[in-house]
Formats: C-alpha cells, sequence, structure tokens
C-alpha cells in the first residue's frame, strides 16, 4: 500500500503568514529578469505583483535535520505521511480575485482536499489535493489547487509519451534555461529538491538524464505570456506536467485560441519540440 492510514489527513487545516517583501520579490525579479511583465529588482512598494508571483512567499523553512534524502521536508507534519520516495508538483489551478501588492501581508489557509490512489503498470501513484486561499489587505486575493504527487522511485528513466507541440501556435516566447537560473528559481522559492541542482544525484537516483526545469517556473513563463496576450491577468489558470523539460536548451512557451472551450490555450515545449506542460488561461466577460 502507498499510503499507511492517512485518510484522517484529509480536512487537516493551517495557517500562515508572510510579507510580499520587495527582498523576497526581487530574488524572482531577477531571476526571471528577461519575461515579459517581469517585476524591476528591487519592485517598488505598492507594486502589483504578477500573477503566480505569490510564489515566493511562504518558503518551506524546515531545518537541515527536516529535509529528507530528495531535499524536500521530511513526510508527515501537515503534508501526509505517503511512503513512495519520489515526489513532485504535478499541476493545479487558481482563481485570481485581487491584486497582491509588494509589502502586504499575506494569510494563507491551506486545507488537504483529498488523497488519490491510483495503479498503473508503473506500481501507482499518489496524488494530494491541497487548496490555499490567500488573503491580503483587500481581502480574498487567490484561490489555489495543488496537486502533489508521489511514485516509487524508479530503476531507469522511463518518460510519457511525447506530444508534440503546435507547429503554428498564434503566439510564442522562448526562455533560455541555463543551469544558473534553475539554482536562482530553487533559491528564490526556498526549493531544495535536488532534482533542479544536483546531477548526479538527478542521473544516479531519480534516474532523469539531465537537471529538471522546475514546473512553477515553466508555469510562471505561460501566464506571462498569457498576460501578454490576453491585455490582462486572467480570472483563472490551470495548468498540468505532461513531460520533464530539462536545463540546457531554451523552453519555448506557446499560445492559441482554444477550439473547444474559452480562453487561450498554452503549452511549454522542449526544444525537441514536444510538449512539458499544457495550460489554460480564461477572463471573464
Amino acid at each position: 500500500m502507498a499510503r499507511d492510514d492517512v485518510e484522517g489527513w484529509i480536512g487537516r487545516t493551517r495557517e500562515d503568514q508572510d510579507t510580499a517583501s520587495a527582498a523576497a520579490l526581487s530574488m524572482l525579479a531577477a531571476t526571471l529578469s528577461d519575461l515579459p511583465g517581469a517585476l524591476p529588482a528591487p519592485p517598488e512598494a505598492g507594486a502589483a505583483l504578477p500573477p503566480l508571483w505569490h510564489w515566493a512567499l511562504f518558503h518551506p523553512a524546515a531545518p537541515m535535520d527536516g529535509l529528507g534524502p530528495d531535499g524536500h521536508p521530511k513526510r508527515g507534519g501537515f503534508l501526509p505521511p505517503i511512503d513512495y520516495a519520489r515526489r513532485m508538483w504535478a499541476g493545479g489551478a487558481l482563481t485570481f480575485h485581487a491584486p497582491l501588492r509588494v509589502g502586504d501581508t499575506v494569510t494563507r489557509r491551506s486545507t488537504i482536499a483529498g488523497i488519490r490512489e491510483v495503479e498503473n503498470d508503473r506500481g501507482g501513484m499518489v496524488f494530494v489535493t491541497v487548496e490555499h486561499a490567500l488573503h491580503g489587505p483587500a481581502g480574498l486575493a487567490v484561490e489555489e489547487r495543488q496537486d502533489i504527487v508521489y511514485m516509487p522511485m524508479p530503476d531507469r528513466f522511463t518518460p510519457p509519451k511525447k506530444t508534440p507541440a503546435p507547429a503554428a501556435p498564434e503566439a510564442e516566447l522562448t526562455l533560455p534555461m541555463p543551469e544558473t537560473r534553475l539554482f536562482r528559481f530553487s533559491a528564490a522559492t526556498f526549493n531544495a529538491h535536488r532534482i533542479h541542482y544536483d546531477l548526479p544525484y538527478t542521473q544516479e537516483v531519480e534516474k532523469y538524464p539531465g537537471l529538471v526545469v522546475h514546473g512553477p517556473m515553466q508555469a510562471l513563463c505561460l501566464m506571462a505570456l498569457a498576460v501578454a496576450q490576453g491585455g490582462r491577468a486572467p480570472d483563472r489558470f490551470r495548468f498540468r506536467g505532461v513531460h520533464p523539460l530539462f536545463a540546457g536548451a531554451p523552453m519555448r512557451a506557446l499560445a492559441w485560441a482554444e477550439d473547444d472551450g474559452p480562453g487561450l490555450a498554452l503549452c511549454a515545449a522542449a526544444a525537441e519540440g514536444h510538449m512539458t506542460m499544457r495550460a489554460t488561461a480564461e477572463w471573464e466577460e
């Protein structure tokens, strides 16, 4: 069984408070300085945060003896103690109600909304859904769902099936993904997962062929393209990873009108031409 008595974690809540400080946001701004709509470093007090930039807040400040061998905080605590050795942020969905601003005090209430086990030919996975509500001085600012997936550690790299990226998107931007950007993004978000900076661990333990580009960084790039296309921040945004993206080659962010729904379809694509993340941005009339 992939989980040991974790049903009791469903409904568990936690409340945290942080400040959208210029110092914390400067780290993300410097890391994404070549992204359209990025804040300057340092940002001005009172400037509106671009959507998704709240990910520079609420750092997982576990002490050194509170880290697991992968660099993540040890299992247990707020998140359930799923016993699979590999975990990552698989995707999520957000609704934006009001902007957060540099200098704001932000309160985040988090709830374990669900735990779901899926069996497959690789031994199964467990998805943990966490819902966040972020409040700033103007009230509710962001509602967010995060999907965290736990899996067994593989004995070899077996990537998912590749889906070709659109050949003729309506809009595109390209962002280099050198190892230095991955390191700085890890620092800006206080993410110690070793697959983003420790190549021997990445190849020998988690069996990836190269350093893995963060899912949230891909989502931030797609959001920047959505804002540029829509002329303003979307009201809703959802994303999910579909294939690992590796450091070294540039990442392409692509956008096109959805055929079967409202809003804008987006994807991140590797240099080889396949999608690594899918996303949708929607605006209210």
